[in-house]
């Protein structure tokens, strides 16, 4: 899994590394990894390195000074650099003179507006992650002169570094390069920060156990169960679900054939809408209730299931059943307007609770608010549950306060029905007995990938998303073995 660290830890490992470091040789070094990354950014764009112009945008402290550091670099293999000075009189002096020395032009910033437009290449080092809050005046007006793509030194400027938050004007980059460890804001906010870049400047003896994680296609392809060669549909998983109506069937289709999708070794409908749920999948045992749907390894309880007196009885009995729980939709409601409905829980039984932002202000009382990590770190030990945070960056917390982050890789999951897909292809992993807090993660994620394979660029709807599911399976499991 890929670490994240918190600014505040990673500025005490800085200050650590720096105490047992030759002066300047950790800015250096940084410099250059950014300098290599901008002349690969330059030929991607431009063609080629030499002959082409590069502006700096440069603010005080030490982003601004690996900033003028790199444009040394970079007029070394013949790029015209122009530093732009956003506080000229606190510049870093080092990189200020390394620039000048190699031969590059410095001005102030608010001369700078014919030289952004004219650049192939911008590099923000404005601010760094001890900053937050939007651009002040002076950096925001030059943002309307950038055409060429941004290369950000650490994070984007005017975007918070803990939390991924834009609450005025803001850099976009193209691609950031960050040093000794990735920041909440690359996972957060990828859409900011673009394509991130890690340069090892020495960092990791220095950091510890990270404070969130984000899985890769090896995690997703490790976790995913694959049967044995001793294994049958009773041991591989399985997995009831509870949802849907008569008049409502659609959520009943989804979650069960997700479950189906996502290889579970049997799955078991109880509902209404038994009869259509099996017009469309064959293969699921289906009843029209929950109190004669036999054993299961996982309960999903909750899409389309209303929240009337019949769900709140449908979830209880799931509760009581000494098996993990995945509740989403009309189950959160349910949860958040009868709290003690958990009271049928057993003690010790995993409960995975699903809700996007306006569930969990139902759920909490107040919406995730701009720190979605903390709130749904809260949530999850308030509820002894894992959180499932649903939005543009899915954020999985656990009671004993892991985090899993998954950035969404567009914005087409977004439709009716999707979530009851998650849902679905949740309570199969489960059922195959992965850890709750791992099973949300690793279904985000491929959730996440179907969606992408799915839409190719162009809308698609949840029946989609769920047809694409073992291509998405199949991709993780060729790409994590290679």
């Amino acid at each position: 899994m890929q670490g994240i660290w918190i600014t505040e830890r990673i500025r005490d490992a800085e200050q650590r590394l720096l105490a047992v470091t030759p002066e300047g040789a950790l800015m250096y070094r940084a410099a250059f990894g950014l300098a290599v990354h901008a002349a690969e950014m330059l030929k991607e764009h431009a063609g080629r390195v030499a002959g082409r112009r590069v502006a700096l945008l440069v603010g005080a402290g030490n982003n601004g000074g690996d900033a003028l550091w790199a444009g040394a670099f970079l007029r070394r293999r013949g790029v015209g650099v122009t530093a732009l000075l956003l506080a000229a009189d606190r510049a870093h002096p080092a990189g200020l003179a390394a620039l000048r020395r190699a031969g590059g032009r410095v001005l102030p910033a608010e001369d700078g507006a014919s030289v952004l437009e004219q650049a192939d290449l911008v590099i923000d080092g404005i601010v760094g992650i001890s900053a937050s809050g939007p651009l002040r005046p002076g950096a925001a007006n030059l943002l309307e002169h950038i055409s060429a793509p941004v290369l950000a030194v650490d994070l984007p400027s005017g975007v918070d570094p803990d939390t991924g938050t834009v609450d005025g004007p803001a850099i976009t980059a193209a691609r950031t390069v960050t040093f000794g460890a990735r920041k909440p804001v690359h996972v957060l906010n990828p859409a900011r920060c673009g394509d991130v870049d890690l340069v090892d400047i020495g960092l990791s003896g220095e950091l510890g156990e990270p404070d969130l994680l984000r899985l890769d296609t090896a995690d997703a392809a490790g976790a995913w169960p694959v049967p044995g060669p001793e294994d049958d549909k009773y041991t591989q998983g399985v997995v009831g679900i509870a949802a849907g109506s008569a008049a409502f069937p659609g959520a009943a289709v989804l979650a069960a054939g997700a479950a189906v999708r996502a290889t579970s070794g049997m799955v078991r409908y109880a509902g209404p809408a038994a009869d259509v749920v099996r017009d469309h999948w064959p293969e699921v045992v289906a009843t029209g209730s929950v109190f004669d749907a036999g054993r299961v390894q996982a309960w999903v309880v909750g899409p389309g299931i209303g929240t009337g007196r019949e769900g709140r009885e449908v979830l209880e009995h799931a509760l009581a059943q000494g098996v993990p729980v995945c509740a989403d939709a009309d189950a959160i409601t349910i949860i958040a307007n009868s709290p003690e409905v958990l009271d049928a829980r057993e003690p010790g039984t995993p409960l995975l609770l699903t809700p996007h932002a306006g569930e969990f202000e139902r759920l909490t009382g107040r919406p995730p608010g701009s720190d979605r990590v903390s709130a749904a770190r809260a949530a999850a030990a308030r509820f002894d549950a894992v959180l499932l945070l649903k939005g543009h960056c899915t954020v999985v917390a656990d009671a004993g306060g892991r985090v899993l982050v998954n950035p969404a890789r567009g914005s087409w999951p977004a439709t009716a029905g999707s979530g009851d897909v998650l849902s679905g292809m949740t309570g199969a992993l489960l059922a195959a007995r992965l850890d709750p807090w791992l099973a949300g993660g690793v279904a985000a994620y491929v959730h996440s990938l179907a969606a992408e394979r799915a839409a190719r660029g162009v809308p698609v709807p949840a029946s989609g998303i769920l047809d694409a599911i073992p291509e998405a399976v199949r991709t993780i499991r060729a790409l994590g073995q290679g």
